[in-house]
This record gives structure tokens, C-alpha cells and sequence, in this order.
């Protein structure tokens, strides 16, 4: 496991933990939402390319836009609620 799935691990543990026992299944699905939550940052945070024209810019936008829908579709999929 890379560093950044174990923190994540770990801070799934700490969510889920209410006690002395941690319940499995509420720190597996912390760990999942984590997980889609880092990677619709990673879409939300993609610096896009821009020419220096009118196609490089439009080009730019229409990825933008993809962009933003694929997030909208991964959260959706996943059931992850907008934090904006």
C-alpha cells in the first residue's frame, strides 16, 4: 500500500472508531469515500493546457467541461455528496 492509501487507512480508522471497537464495515466505507473524495480533487484540481488561440482555448474549455462532468458522474456513482 503507497503512503497515501495507509493515511487514508488511518483516517478511515479514526472516523470509524467509536470506541474501543472499530466496526469494519463503517471504516471500510470512511476508506472508499476517502478514496473517491481524493480523486475528484485530483479532477477538480487538473491544470489544463491553453495554447496561445482561440482553439487552444476552446479546446481547453470543452475539456473543462468533460472534466467537471466525469466528477459529477464518479460522485454520483459512488453516492459521495457535494461539500461546495
Amino acid at each position: 500500500m503507497n503512503k497515501r492509501l495507509r493515511e487514508l487507512a488511518e483516517q478511515a480508522e479514526r472516523s470509524a472508531n467509536g470506541g474501543d471497537h472499530v466496526d469494519v464495515i463503517l471504516m471500510m466505507e470512511e476508506f472508499a469515500k476517502l478514496i473517491v473524495q481524493e480523486c475528484v480533487e485530483k479532477i477538480e484540481t487538473y491544470q489544463i493546457p491553453v495554447g496561445n488561440s482561440a482553439a487552444g482555448e476552446m479546446a481547453a474549455e470543452w475539456t473543462y467541461d468533460s472534466l467537471k462532468e466525469l466528477r459529477d458522474d464518479i460522485k454520483e456513482h459512488f453516492g459521495i455528496e457535494s461539500e461546495q
